[in-house]
């Protein structure tokens, strides 16, 4: 058991520190980059959206990440077994 939540914690980390290869304003700049390249023009609601869009995808893969972690470190139940004597 210690050693899962070892694992967990370890793989939280990485994630964190992956995502923290980039600033802030690096994403930021990366992102409207990226928006820019779609065809939309800064200043439009569809260039706030395409950001939104892509904080929002950015978001749902570290909880999918975070998710496919923490399956990973699952160990098999423990089954405790009680055995009942029945007489006829």
């Amino acid at each position: 058991m210690k050693t899962a939540r070892s694992m967990l914690l370890l793989t939280v980390a990485t994630l964190l520190a992956a995502c923290q290869s980039m600033t802030p304003e690096q994403r930021r700049a990366a992102d409207e980059g990226q928006c820019l390249n779609y065809g939309f023009r800064r200043g439009t609601e569809a260039f706030a959206e395409c950001l939104q869009r892509i904080d929002l995808d950015r978001r749902a893969e570290a909880r999918a990440s975070s998710i496919r972690a923490s399956q990973m470190m699952w160990e098999p139940p423990l089954v405790i077994e009680r055995r009942v004597i029945v007489r006829k």
